[in-house]
């Protein structure tokens, strides 16, 4: 009984649950901040993977 109550729920509603529904907005991404983020972190790896390199806690071949 239950389930035969969720799939009817579940097939009325899947569109909405699976992104295909028209009447949700989607968020603005911001590429400016994201480029940046991904610059900061890629800053980040190289400096850290140097730094444990030169203390030999990672080895250059990778």
């Amino acid at each position: 009984m239950f389930i035969t109550i969720w799939k009817n729920q579940l097939l009325e509603g899947a569109a909405g649950v699976f992104g295909h529904d028209k009447t949700s907005a989607e968020t603005p991404v911001d590429l400016k901040a994201l480029h940046a983020k991904i610059g900061e972190l890629a800053l980040e790896n190289d400096f850290l993977s140097g730094a444990l390199t030169k203390a030999g806690l990672l080895s250059a071949k990778r």
